[in-house]
């Protein structure tokens, strides 16, 4: 069981002070940073992840295309390509925690950037490591599976028929928010300081919330809500479809990362909630590790 902390006034359950300390603020613009090599190690690790993320994910879609037009009882289904791109999300976020903080998308890199968690210089190297490895990864696609790649519409985002680009906009926007609410949820200081398992366990719910709004929207726009991923489908299979509405997958992810952002430094203020029942550890301080605030 937990331990309690120490109340102070009156009542029971009023708390004079924080049990945990809030990581200050990335300065906005960090010139030093750009001497230390611990920055470009994580923008490399941006740059890998999300190659591999892209390289894996779009192989699946890919691989499911071609499946599923011989026999419509075959390939993964929605429900694997949900998976995938889940599934190597929790297993990258978890793998560059501790050396990038495991962005892999720029809209939680804009996110993170707009509640103060990374400089507007780590932030900017990020989205450009991210994007270059995401259209780096969907080439290796190509260059193995070149016929069925261009004959299943390289993976790229595109409206689906019968729904309007608002709903398509808002889709992403939703979407987004789920993404970038969860990784603000899942890194908050007042959790780890009560349970030092939480940091461990982040990657989870992250890839958890890729997967469940993967499922939500693959029907709608066939799932951005990262537009590194849109942008690398969309630069190699480079048809207009891929571009037509390419605006709709960095428009929405960004404004519902900034909403998230913006909600989740709204509500986070002001002193901890009691210690849970289910927290296995005594609070303890946490700070901000370079380059986000996931610590695994």
């Amino acid at each position: 069981m937990a331990k309690d902390i120490e109340a102070s006034g009156p009542e029971a359950g009023e708390f004079s002070a924080k049990d945990y300390t809030d990581p200050p603020p990335a300065p906005l613009i960090d010139a030093e940073e750009l001497t230390k090599w611990s920055l470009y190690r994580a923008v490399i690790a941006e740059f890998i992840a999300t190659l591999l993320f892209l390289y894996i994910t779009v192989a699946t879609v890919i691989g499911h295309s071609r499946q599923n037009a011989a026999d419509q009882c075959n390939g993964v289904g929605i429900l694997g390509i949900a998976w995938a791109f889940g599934g190597m999300i929790f297993i990258l976020v978890y793998c560059t925690a501790g050396i990038s903080g495991g962005h892999i998308n720029p809209a939680v890199t804009f996110g993170l950037f707009l509640a103060r968690k990374v400089s507007l210089v780590r932030a900017v190297l990020y989205i450009i490591a991210q994007c270059l490895g995401a259209i780096c990864g969907v080439g290796l696609v190509k260059a193995f599976q070149s016929a069925y790649y261009v004959r299943y519409g390289g993976g790229a985002n595109a409206m689906s028929a019968g729904y309007s680009k608002g709903t398509g906009l808002a889709a992403e926007i939703i979407g987004t928010f789920v993404l970038v609410y969860t990784v603000f949820s899942a890194t908050d200081p007042k959790r780890s300081a009560r349970d030092s398992h939480v940091p461990v366990l982040a990657p989870l719910p992250i890839g958890f919330a890729v997967f469940m709004v993967h499922l939500a929207t693959i029907p709608i726009t066939g799932t951005g809500i990262n537009p590194a991923r849109s942008l690398g489908a969309a630069v190699i299979f480079n048809e207009h479809s891929a571009w037509k509405d390419h605006w709709i997958f960095w428009v929405g992810p960004l404004i519902g990362a900034a909403i998230a952002a913006a909600y989740y430094t709204s509500t986070s203020s002001g002193p901890a909630p009691p210690s849970s029942a289910l927290s296995g550890a005594a609070p303890k301080s946490a700070g901000r590790r370079e380059g986000g605030p996931l610590k695994v």
